[in-house]
């Protein structure tokens, strides 16, 4: 429905609306007396010169409009709001936290291509499929007659059970477990044993024809726990758990029972889980558990599944979503349960954009929704530790594994010791290489981990000492193998490997050190009667992973050497080695948080051995056996790392003992991105003093420790308060700074932020 551009008639009302561009204030438009506005429905909007999609966020006050005529909305594009009230809410909130434009994160809660002024005013919605499914569902006469039709045709029996046991189910997914189902389903129907329903087709990008399981017995821990997020469900009331779980202590487990509680309670559940586990097999547990009420919502899917998934949830269809970080904007209804899973997980905080923490969003809505927000992992982040000790979050501990397996035994290499190994070579040292024999001749299967993608991380001309550099970032280029090729991992840049130094032109050109290609090349020289494979990024994207898993699974991979696509989320039952190849790679970064990652990764990558009867073992090969999160690791012991880690927190001042912003600085002029950074240091000094802040450090301008990527140079500033309120007073009297940058330097600010690079 189209309005003039200015309005004239005197019974319009007055709304405030957010626009999607990088601006933090809401702008007043005029509504007229034929709409029927409503909070969170999408409008287009005239805005300058230029046309732009919006969202309704309330009513203005009319003393506020002022005596100029207001702009009209040009037309609403929703029968009905595409951001309901209870996140409508939430999203603003979450505005307010990050002090980012609102309008860029209502944005960010909406499927690609749902924004009209991106498609030339083509799509005014979520993009329907004009395609039906059928659907089945058992009679009274079926499931009366069932034992009759088993004995009399099993196969259309077989049939027939399964529509009784999963109804409803589509035809498709009968189809994937039954020869010929559909002459059965036919017959079935023409005999009155079962009903079908036309529905709207749905995209499943990962699971099809998945049976419905039975959920285990739980044992005594399990209980506990799902008997306390029970309870919270079944109140109605907002509680938080930080789920403490080893390796392999079942806490998925845990989590599928407290969805369905959450069901049972009539309300929506949520999962969040790091990008590299949403594999097929962990949403086809899932799906196994509550059939086709599952949306799933990943990046590796298309525009057009996401439309689908993300439409079922938002018009109530089903009531459970499982996905990544931005599943925390899903449209759930009435959520009463939000999980996440490996909470410590990196990828759970978003980089570009709206750089908001999927963790703490996640708590945030639950907090707003009444809703209860467990936190689980076997390596809890230190901030989500500390919070369970001040009594923020109830803590919930799984200290056995769910099976009959045992943690392993962790070994550590020092390899100032063991310089070198069996076959000339440094990669596997000589007590690694013993225990992948022994394993090998004991017909056990081995996982080789390696955080370093490539063949080699360097270049190096041994004339003049340097290495080959990428042109757009201030980074060594990495020496791949397959294909041949040097590759920058920042920028993506790749060209054919050099014959002579760019520098010197010396033709003395060698790789140093060593990334999984390499790793793979030897290892397979070392065992030829292994079967030996790789699993990272370079070979596998979301969606053929989950087939070299299965590989593994299915026992036809011997060793599997990976990247951290291999380090948690998964069960390998005959898996019971696991060998560290260095566990040094992020240990000393410049990041206050390179300790705390460098447990949780050994950790973790450990766990993956001996999960079922078979005693498992892990060795760690490592330069600094010494080092206090390398000891921990060895003992599986998070208590002492914990306590270590958190006492030189407290002496500096980082979190969980302060609060930090970061203000990022870049433009593809190195002069011009360092007087931007001065000029801005220079007023964050006033505003800090003005707003009579005196406890907020400012730490800088500096170059970045990455100073170029992607061909612009990069400083930046940093904020530490012992709280948030006197971080966000300081940061209040510069956003017209931030917001409005130096010609050709773009400034971007990231509270609470994980990379320090």
């Amino acid at each position: 429905m189209k309005a003039p551009e200015t309005a004239r008639d005197e019974q319009s009302t007055p709304w405030n609306v957010a626009v999607f561009a990088p601006l933090r204030q809401a702008y007043t438009y005029a509504v007229g007396p034929d709409m029927d506005p409503q909070a969170g429905m999408r409008v287009l909007v005239p805005f300058g010169k230029r046309r732009l999609t919006g969202i309704l966020l309330s009513p203005a006050e009319p003393a506020h409009t002022g005596s100029r005529p207001l702009k009209s909305i040009i037309e609403l594009l929703d029968d009905r709001p595409s951001v309901p009230p209870e996140l409508l809410s939430f999203l603003c909130r979450a505005a307010g936290y990050y002090l980012h434009p609102v309008g860029e994160v209502l944005r960010t809660a909406l499927p690609p291509g749902i924004d009209p002024v991106e498609r030339a005013g083509a799509l005014r919605g979520p993009r329907v499929r004009n395609t039906v499914e059928k659907v089945f569902r058992p009679t009274p006469a079926g499931v009366e007659r069932l034992d009759e039709i088993s004995r009399r045709a099993p196969s259309r029996g077989a049939v027939l059970e399964a529509v009784i046991a999963d109804a409803p189910v589509s035809a498709v997914a009968l189809r994937h477990r039954f020869k010929d189902a559909a002459g059965h389903l036919r017959r079935l129907q023409a005999d009155g044993l079962v009903a079908v329903d036309i529905c709207e087709a749905r995209v499943d990008p990962f699971v099809s024809g998945v049976r419905r399981d039975t959920p285990p017995t739980l044992n005594a821990q399990q209980q506990q726990a799902v008997d306390a997020i029970g309870g919270a469900i079944d109140a109605g009331i907002w509680a938080g758990f930080l789920l403490h779980g080893i390796t392999g202590s079942g806490k998925t487990e845990v989590y599928l029972h407290a969805v369905e509680r959450a069901r049972q309670a009539g309300r929506g559940a949520l999962v969040l889980v790091p990008e590299i586990t949403l594999t097929p097999q962990l949403v086809g547990r899932y799906r196994a558990r509550f059939g086709d009420d599952l949306a799933v919502l990943h990046s590796g899917m298309s525009e057009k599944e996401r439309h689908d998934q993300w439409r079922m949830l938002h018009g109530g269809r089903v009531h459970v979503a499982i996905g990544v970080r931005s599943a925390v904007f899903a449209p759930v209804a009435s959520p009463g349960l939000i999980v996440v899973d490996e909470e410590h997980d990196g990828s759970f905080k978003q980089e570009k954009g709206f750089p908001y923490h999927a963790r703490d969003m996640a708590l945030l809505r639950a907090s707003m929704s009444a809703a209860v927000a467990v936190l689980g992992s076997a390596t809890p982040s230190l901030e989500s530790h500390f919070n369970a000790v001040r009594g923020r979050l109830r803590l919930l501990s799984l200290t056995e594994r769910a099976t009959s397996g045992r943690l392993p035994d962790v070994e550590l290499v020092n390899l100032a010791v063991h310089r070198g190994g069996p076959g000339f070579q440094s990669i596997i040292s000589a007590p690694l290489h013993d225990q992948i024999r022994a394993a090998l001749d004991r017909k056990e299967q081995i996982i080789l981990f390696l955080n370093r993608r490539g063949f080699a991380p360097n270049l190096l001309c041994r004339s003049c000492g340097e290495a080959v550099r990428c042109e757009s970032c201030a980074v060594s280029m990495t020496l791949h193998h397959k294909p041949p090729s040097i590759t920058c991992h920042y920028c993506g840049a790749r060209r054919v490997p050099p014959e002579h130094c760019p520098h010197c032109g010396a033709a003395d050109l060698a790789d140093i050190g060593f990334g999984t290609q390499k790793a793979e090349e030897i290892v397979s020289s070392l065992y030829p009667d292994a079967r030996v494979a790789r699993l990272d990024r370079d070979v596998a994207n979301a969606r053929n992973a989950e087939a070299i898993l299965d590989r593994l699974r299915s026992r036809d991979i011997d060793i599997l050497i990976g990247t951290q696509m291999v380090t948690k989320g998964h069960d390998f039952p005959e898996v019971t080695l696991v060998g560290v190849l260095r566990s040094d790679v992020g240990l000393h970064m410049p990041d206050f948080r390179a300790a705390e990652r460098t447990f949780q990764l050994l950790t973790q990558v450990a766990g993956r051995a001996g999960r079922a009867e078979r005693k498992g073992s892990a060795v760690v090969q490592t330069f600094s056996p010494h080092h206090p999160a390398v000891a921990a690791a060895q003992h599986h012991d998070y208590a002492a790392f914990a306590q270590t880690e958190l006492e030189a927190r407290r002496e500096l001042g980082y979190p969980p003992f302060g609060r930090l912003a970061m203000v990022r600085i870049s433009g593809p002029d190195a002069a011009k991105v360092e007087s931007a950074a001065r000029t801005l240091m220079g007023r964050l000094r006033d505003a800090r003093d003005n707003a009579g802040q005196p406890s907020v450090s400012l730490l800088g301008p500096a170059p970045s420790p990455l100073s170029r990527l992607q061909g612009r140079w990069r400083w930046q500033i940093l904020l530490k308060s012992p709280g948030h309120g006197p971080l966000r007073a300081v940061l209040e009297g510069v956003l017209g700074d931030i917001e409005s940058p130096p010609s050709g330097v773009r400034i971007r600010l990231d509270i609470d932020p994980v990379s320090m690079l």
